[in-house]
């Protein structure tokens, strides 16, 4: 196999701010990155075609692959929403090499052993880019977490409020306790589905068709409560990482502040979508922008940007939560009965790179909110979210100045059906490269199944 050598005039390296010219070298064998010399190579120098696979990328930017910790791929049980095939494509085809599968919505969840490996053994062979694993917490399974982190699983996910399938239900303070006695001194973090059900529902005769009712069935108080409860637990047991999944509500940031002020190991993520998204743009009769919590109002949306840019909120994922297009009711456009999930895996890039140009931010920081830190948070950082030597060679080709409007075959997930669709990005990636070896590209497309499970 052909040593592999990117070479560019805008190659984003840890050590710099800006991208800067450099040169990769990487072992497909390996799968690592076994060097970076400073500087813009010509080609004669890797004239050798038996030995070296020599790409070019001229002014385009070679970024290290995203990492996106929040995707729910629903294999096995549920592959008529999604699967690890088309998930896994679509992740490639925008610059995601790692993507980490959340323990629902797939039937068995992810909350033993045994389920792991059901999992694992349907992900198989199918994967475009790796895949880790995050267990599940339920009622009465604490003694299956232990096993689970042996298993190989990065950390685990509960939900304080209806998951919305029966095979997940949700926990209460008292699971809550036992789980976090069985994680104290682990580095696995216990995220949260950060909703607590304090709301009455006060108008039951709203028109479930427009979405300003769905968005007063989910106020800011529902996640302000469960985060209160959360830094609560937190404090009794400090060694437990704990991470808020897709934080909406602005009004919690200033307890997200002063728990991380106290010392608590309290991380955040926001998603693609609340940073693009403001309610007010959402039309009437069409769920597909439907998620829980919900997408909020403008004034919402640029503080959950400025949380984001002093750290407070610490990095932004997918959260890929597809469905048929029948539970979506797409035909019926009732925003009560809808699946709440939002599909968009594969364009986190250039929907985070549009809205962070208009602020002011730069690639490394879209960068480190999309692969670094992700990679932090799912213990990947040993090997992924950085273009380091040794670590694998995730390398993804990508032109900022690309303007496309997203259309339907631009999603590569298996129910085309996205709030992104039509939407104006900046942005495009032209290859992504998996531990040194061509995933994907705009003009030879997807390659082969090559993903590792993690």
């Amino acid at each position: 196999m052909r040593l592999l050598v990117l070479t560019s005039r805008n190659v984003l390296l840890p050590a710099h701010d800006q991208p800067v010219p450099a040169t990769i070298h990487a072992d497909p064998s390996t799968g690592k990155i076994t060097a970076i010399d400073s500087g813009y190579s010509p080609q004669d120098a890797f004239a050798d075609n038996d030995r070296y696979e020599f790409i070019d990328a001229g002014d385009l930017y070679i970024l290290p692959g995203l990492v996106d910790a929040h995707v729910h791929l629903n294999e096995p049980g549920r592959t008529d929403w999604e699967g690890f095939a088309t998930g896994t494509q679509a992740a490639v085809a925008g610059g995601v090499t790692t993507v980490a599968d959340m323990p629902l919505n797939s039937i068995p969840p992810t909350t033993t052993v045994h389920n792991l490996t059901v999992k694992r053994d349907a992900a198989n062979g199918q994967c475009w880019a790796d895949v880790a694993f995050w267990g599940g917490v339920i009622p009465g399974n604490q003694d299956d977490l232990r096993p689970l982190l042996d298993a190989g699983v990065k950390g685990f996910k509960c939900f304080l409020i209806n998951s919305g399938v029966e095979e997940f239900p949700h926990v209460e303070e008292n699971d809550l306790k036992l789980a976090m006695e069985k994680l104290e001194d682990t580095d696995a973090a216990l995220l949260f589905h950060a909703e607590l059900d304090v709301h009455e529902d006060s108008q039951p005769d709203a028109d479930p068709h427009d979405y300003s009712t769905f968005l007063a069935s989910r106020p800011q108080q529902m996640e302000l409560a469960a985060i209160n409860m959360i830094t609560r637990l937190q404090a009794s047991y400090p060694s437990v990482r704990c991470h808020i999944v897709h934080l909406t509500a602005s009004s919690a940031i200033p307890i997200i502040k002063r728990a991380k002020a106290s010392g608590l190991k309290l991380t955040v993520e926001t998603c693609f979508h609340y940073l693009t998204f403001i309610a007010s743009d959402v039309p009437s009769g069409h769920p597909e922008f439907k998620c829980c919590p919900p997408i909020r109002d403008e004034a919402n949306r640029e503080a959950l940007w400025a949380a984001l840019g002093d750290g407070t909120i610490d990095f932004v994922v997918s959260d890929h939560s597809p469905c048929v297009a029948s539970l979506k009711m797409v035909d019926g456009g009732d925003f009560m009965k809808a699946w709440g999930g939002i599909s968009g895996l594969g364009l986190g890039l250039s929907v985070l790179w549009t809205g962070a140009k208009k602020r002011g931010y730069s690639i490394k920081r879209v960068m480190e909110w999309t692969s670094e830190r992700t990679a932090l948070h799912a213990r990947l950082h040993h090997r992924k979210g950085s273009i380091t030597v040794g670590h694998d060679a995730d390398l993804i080709v990508w032109n900022p100045n690309t303007e496309v409007t997203i259309a339907k075959e631009d999603l590569h997930f298996k129910n085309r059906l996205s709030p992104f669709e039509g939407v104006k990005l900046h942005g495009q990636v032209q290859q992504t490269y998996l531990r040194g070896v061509l995933s994907w590209s705009v003009e030879k497309g997807f390659q082969k199944p090559f993903g590792k499970l993690l």
